[in-house]
């Protein structure tokens, strides 16, 4: 199978982009990085005969990958530029949700007249709080106080308290 699948994913490679790369997964499949456009594409084996698991992603600053995006199990045996115009909707699909998402204005009414909360895609699309500088708490302060008194006694008892 895995020759299988390295022949198919050399193929594609060839038709999607002039620059790829192409290497064996941990998993026992093929991927195609497209470091030009930031994109991959891994071909891997589903169990079922001449059936291969089709993912693609989109590739991070450094390299790294990132969690595929959309997956379909597609045919083998189909022909070559079928394959390529299935990977081809896949990266639309991974260019399109890696698009950034404009921040709502604000909190939407709800029916009731009181305010909803903004969906989780739109909460991470905006930027976070700046985090403040992390200062030692009092509690920390007393604990190490306390360290430091036991650590003092000790020193005292051994050598210069008084004589047992």
């Amino acid at each position: 199978m895995y020759t299988q699948l390295r022949e198919t994913a050399t193929e594609l490679a060839r038709l999607l982009w002039r620059e790829h790369t192409v290497y064996r997964e941990r998993g026992g499949g093929v991927v195609i990085r497209g470091e030009h456009v930031g994109r991959w594409i891994s071909l891997g084996p589903t169990g079922g005969k001449d059936q291969a698991l089709l993912r693609a992603g989109r590739l991070l600053d450094g390299g790294t990958t990132a969690p595929a995006r959309t997956e379909v199990v597609v045919d083998l045996t189909a022909g070559t530029t079928e394959l390529a115009a299935v990977c081809r909707s896949l990266l639309a699909d991974v260019a399109a949700a890696a698009e950034p998402v404009p921040a709502p204005s604000g909190r939407r009414q709800g029916a009731g007249g009181k305010q909803e909360k903004p969906d989780r895609a739109a909460r991470a699309a905006r930027p976070g709080r700046p985090r403040k500088e992390r200062h030692t708490s009092l509690g920390s302060f007393v604990v190490l106080l306390c360290v430091a008194g036991v650590f003092g006694v000790w020193l005292y008892s051994l050598f210069g308290g008084p004589g047992y």
